[in-house]
């Protein structure tokens, strides 16, 4: 990155920081000859791919995970070289701050010639558990195994959750089969078995899902492939997992005669996932 835009860029983060109240989010744009320059936030009905994932004090969990699936996401979406998109990818992570708490998103946006954008946004604040509305209209999303098209549909859903006083809405197929929420995979508990919908289902493969999955291995924890309907959550241990919060039992249905189970699982495996973040890797032009 150029040195003006890293003045620029420290600038601001550090009037935030002086003033006691959250900087204001950063919109770049990547060139080839150019780097990052500052620029205008594209709208989310223009995204292509897009991925986001918590920066803590300069740590995060399965970066490279989110790389592999922005970078595959961007060559589905184009047909673009990977090894541009990781050019940019390396730009983008060295200048994300390393200090406070952060929620940056890499953005593939079109129209024709679709250009690459980082977003970086102060964190939202994070919670321990989830309300969820369950929602009778089936999954209305066009490309559901890639994050970024159908983000503002998302928002859209998640705001009628809001109303409902839900943090999250649970999303199913025509035939009623779960499938996921607006930001999270559905994780729960059968027993002493963790289970997930079936991959064979219209998912986002996540990455704090690959991630349990990896620990539930290395412990001989079963985990097993599911095809559930909502009734079949009834009274037992949901999680609703994502990037920003990590692992979230749910606490309550809404809209729905659905129990939530007890959450005898999630306290453990939340210390865990809290201790499973990462160092950034220092890379040219590293912002600090």
């Amino acid at each position: 990155m150029k040195e003006h835009v890293r003045m620029e860029m420290a600038v601001v983060w550090q009037v935030g920081q002086d003033v006691g109240s959250e900087p204001d989010i950063r919109a770049l744009m990547w060139c080839e000859d150019r780097g990052l320059t500052p620029c205008r936030p594209v709208p989310d009905t223009a995204l292509l791919a897009a991925d986001s994932w918590l920066v803590d004090e300069g740590r995060v969990r399965g970066l490279e995970r989110h790389r592999h699936r922005f970078v595959a996401a961007c060559a589905e979406a184009t047909g673009d070289s990977p090894a541009r998109i990781e050019r940019f990818w390396q730009e983008a992570i060295g200048a994300l701050p390393r200090a406070g708490a952060w929620f940056p998103r890499v953005e593939l946006a079109g129209p024709e010639p679709a250009r690459l954008f980082l977003r970086i946004r102060p964190a939202p604040p994070r919670t321990g558990s989830v309300a969820v509305w369950v929602d009778e209209e089936a999954d209305p999303r066009v490309l559901p195994r890639r994050k970024g098209p159908d983000l503002s549909l998302l928002s859209e859903l998640r705001g009628r959750a809001t109303r409902h006083a839900a943090q999250e809405l649970m999303l199913t197929t025509p035939d009623g089969l779960v499938l996921e929420g607006t930001t999270a995979n559905v994780l729960w508990w059968e027993g002493d078995v963790l289970c997930r919908p079936s991959p064979e289902l219209p998912l986002l493969a996540g990455v704090t899902t690959a991630l349990i999955e990896e620990r539930a291995t290395r412990l001989e924890v079963a985990v097993e492939h599911r095809r559930p309907t909502a009734a079949d959550l009834d009274g037992r241990e949901v999680w609703f997992v994502n990037a920003l919060h990590g692992i979230r039992p749910v606490t309550e249905w809404l809209g729905s005669p659905l129990r939530a189970g007890p959450a005898r699982y999630a306290a453990s495996w939340q210390s865990w996932l809290d201790t499973a973040a990462e160092p950034l890797p220092t890379t040219n032009g590293d912002f600090r």
